[in-house]
């Protein structure tokens, strides 16, 4: 007999995982997800990947505001007395009384190899900080953040070109089978937890909208790794004629420019950084305007030699 799930998930990137669970004819009892949020100019109310993808399934859904001390949810949760939950981007921190709750404990897919990249935004930063790999880590949740005993993992290339929003759905995808994977392992006994080293740690916390402003002090290549991170939010961006500018694409350059000072080579767009490196700027959207080329930019603002950014 299936093991009995609760799933606890809400973003995009937990989607894969839900689906898969009932593909594999993993009883899922109920779905638990962040209520609906205004969204939009009109701010209507706009339910979550989650909540959608569990409507299409047709299964149970709650959507409480607070979890920890919530007597009615824990009844609901109690009731259903699952083997385990899983957890993907809830967005809630599980109190103990849910992790007390089914024999194999919460189980929690995180974007990342563990304990690299504990937080609440590990693609961004792993893209960020340069990394050619990352992966996948289901493990069981504790009460310490991204802290507890890891179940399984698989590592994924992260290509020079990739985005945030290229590898998530590719980590969402592998992760879903490891989940399955995992699943199998605890019911056979196949799979044993092992402790995080917590002295290779690091961290991945949530980003702030400053996060995105380029420091043209810094060398090329980490403001191109920036800009690939930080899509599609905060986004990286600067300042061109008193007016935001998001750097949408760009690409490393081989000519020393001061940094922060604009060069034109005919449809080019050049941009000097730090240690006497430069960025080919790709892809720009001013404030109010629509996304635009490098060449529709230079025809559109004719920036002044030497002009700068920021």
């Amino acid at each position: 007999m299936a093991l009995s799930l609760i799933f606890c998930g809400t973003p995009r990137f937990a989607v894969p995982t839900l689906e898969k669970l009932v593909e594999t004819g993993y009883p899922v009892a109920l779905v638990v997800t962040q209520p609906d949020r205004p969204k939009g100019r009109g701010l209507e109310l706009v339910a979550s990947p989650v909540k959608e993808s569990a409507l299409q399934l047709k299964l149970p859904i709650t959507q409480p505001d607070r979890i920890k001390n919530n007597d009615e949810f824990r009844a609901q949760l109690t009731a259903l007395n699952p083997d385990a939950i899983i957890v993907v981007g809830y967005g809630r921190l599980i109190p103990q009384w849910m992790l007390d709750l089914p024999r194999f404990g919460n189980i929690n897919l995180h974007a990342s190899l563990l304990p690299k990249y504990r937080g609440a935004a590990p693609i961004q930063w792993a893209i960020t900080n340069g990394e050619t790999a990352t992966g996948v880590t289901t493990m069981r949740i504790d009460a310490g953040l991204d802290t507890g005993d890891i179940l399984l993992q698989q590592e994924l290339p992260i290509a020079p070109d990739d985005t945030a929003e290229t590898l998530a759905p590719r980590l969402a995808a592998i992760g879903a089978d490891l989940m399955v994977e995992t699943l199998r392992g605890l019911e056979s006994g196949a799979i044993q937890p092992r402790p995080q080293e917590n002295s290779q740690a690091s961290l991945a916390p949530i980003l702030k909208k400053e996060d995105g402003l380029i420091d043209f002090s810094r060398p090329a290549a980490e403001i191109f790794n920036r800009i690939r991170g930080f899509q599609p939010w905060p986004g990286a961006y600067t300042k061109f004629r008193n007016k935001n500018l998001q750097i949408l694409k760009a690409h490393t350059a081989g000519e020393a420019i001061p940094a922060a000072a604009m060069r034109i080579q005919g449809d080019k767009l050049l941009v000097g950084c730090g240690q006497d490196s430069s960025l080919e700027l790709l892809e720009l959207q001013l404030e109010g305007k629509k996304r635009s080329s490098a060449h529709d930019f230079i025809q559109g603002y004719r920036p002044n030699p030497g002009e700068r950014l920021g």
